[in-house]
């Protein structure tokens, strides 16, 4: 505001510099700048604002006093309400900015819960394939096992068949044996018998 005060002449416009601007840029446009200049050219500019050439320095100076409360309480105003949108704008910002990282963090916690379902299950189906390889292995013992023992039993009573029929020919042999007191009359006789052959 004090800018209004000590040039009471009109302030000059940038008009010239920014056609100035665009003509240079309009003469020579680097590859890299297309979109800039199409931006450039096709981009609506905000109105002016009312401050600018609005001071016409009146000749009382209470008058340019009431003027220039005026001008600022009307500049304050205008800059509370841009404020305002501003504050809105971030705000809204900020809320958009929470919703997003709301919704990735929902997405990576969907991802790890299945993810983690995932493991669990792999883990689960391990198991069962643990367990199915233990009860194989443990019936493949089984079976072993099993056809040890018959084997010991088959050679158990292959042994014991053998006792037996051992037994039996020594009972039928000691059943042939001869008395006591026949054993003197049996061997003269053998010897008489064996000398009858020499």
């Amino acid at each position: 505001m004090s800018l209004f005060l000590r040039s009471p002449s009109k302030p000059k416009t940038l008009i010239p510099l920014f056609t100035s601007l665009r003509s240079y840029a309009a003469v020579s446009p680097p590859p890299s700048q297309t979109h800039h200049t199409h931006h450039q050219k096709t981009h609506t500019y905000s109105p002016p604002s009312p401050f600018l050439s609005s001071w016409d320095p009146p000749k009382n100076p209470k008058e340019a006093q009431w003027q220039l409360a005026m001008l600022r309480r009307q500049y304050d105003k205008q800059v509370r309400e841009v404020r305002k949108e501003y504050m809105q704008e971030m705000e809204v910002m900020r809320a958009e900015k929470a919703r997003k990282d709301e919704a990735k963090r929902e997405a990576l916690r969907v991802a790890n819960e299945e993810r983690k379902a995932a493991k669990l299950e792999a883990k689960k189906v391990r198991a069962a394939e643990r367990k199915l390889e233990e009860e194989e292995f443990r019936r493949m013992l089984l079976k072993e096992k099993e056809e040890k023992l018959e084997y010991w039993r088959k050679r158990e009573n292959l042994v014991q068949e053998k006792k037996e029929k051992k037994k039996e020919d020594l009972r039928r042999q000691s059943s042939m044996w001869i008395d006591e007191n026949k054993l003197e009359a049996r061997t003269l006789e053998a010897l008489v018998d064996g000398s009858n052959y020499l």
